[in-house]
């Protein structure tokens, strides 16, 4: 399981805080924590700014300088906004690199796609379109047929395609883990060369002891073919879920690294 770190996010009131005073301390002690806990990529999410988008350039490449100070993980551009991204592909050197995200809308895979090709970036890829987030499987895989035929199209390999089936909370739509569920092993069997990825604290919003929702719909998600999680690494349970996942995925050859982590004090019960 691929492990994207979601703390450096400016949804989080602290970090949009310390992104806009500008605090190092706060972001560098996030990012070298999440490495330190096993995460594959560090996600950076500067926000759109509250004035001119200039200003969702400028924290978002303070951003990627703050953090490649003190980490050497790759990158997980994270915005909306196709400028963004590629303001920080400007100053981002890292060879390794994910591109969070591109939907099926026209104009975001003309202005996304070019810019992951040219990179040779991996590219997260949302099973929408137009028409918002579908409640249900058919018409997801149909923006994720569309997102795949253009970007194979302008050269981006389709392993390098990590599809984001999408999660809604359950707490609103008691059928949406099972639609998303449904849709992970749907794409696998279609696109069996492309990865998939969930954002995995969606689906408990709104509830109570939401890491045990989280933790369960991980396992459940894993066994449909799921291959990345953005989720917070400094959780331990959960990282020792992953761990898990990956022993009995057949991922953790021996299960070596799971014993590895159980003599050094990181599975936690």
């Amino acid at each position: 399981m691929i492990v994207i770190g979601e703390r450096i996010n400016a949804s989080n009131r602290a970090v949009g805080e310390a992104i806009s005073n500008r605090d190092g301390q706060l972001i560098s002690e996030l990012a070298k924590a999440q490495a330190e806990a096993g995460a594959d990529f560090i996600d950076v999410n500067a926000g759109n700014g509250t004035g001119e988008q200039s200003q969702g350039k400028a924290s978002m490449r303070w951003l990627i300088e703050t953090v490649r100070v003190v980490t050497d993980k790759p990158l997980a551009i994270d915005s909306d906004n196709p400028d963004i991204i590629e303001a920080a592909l400007q100053i981002y050197d890292g060879k390794n690199l994910l591109i969070n995200s591109v939907t099926a809308e026209p104009e975001k895979l003309a202005a996304v796609g070019p810019m992951a090709a040219e990179r040779e970036a991996s590219l997260v890829a949302l099973a929408m379109g137009d028409e918002g987030i579908q409640d249900n499987v058919k018409q997801r895989l149909e923006a994720c047929e569309k997102i795949l035929t253009y970007v194979t199209g302008i050269g981006i390999k389709e392993e390098q395609i990590y599809f984001d089936p999408l999660v809604l909370p359950i707490s609103v739509d008691i059928n949406q883990g099972q639609v998303t569920l449904k849709t992970i092993e749907e794409i696998k069997s279609r696109y069996p060369a492309a990865k998939t990825v969930v954002g995995l604290s969606n689906i408990s919003y709104g509830l109570p002891n939401r890491k045990l929702v989280n933790r369960a719909f991980l396992l459940m998600a894993a066994q449909s073919g799921l291959d990345a999680a953005i989720l917070d690494p400094l959780d331990a349970k959960t990282m020792t879920t992953v761990r898990v996942v990956n022993m009995l995925t057949g991922k953790d050859s021996s299960s070596r690294a799971y014993i590895r982590a159980h003599r050094s004090g990181r599975i936690v019960d």
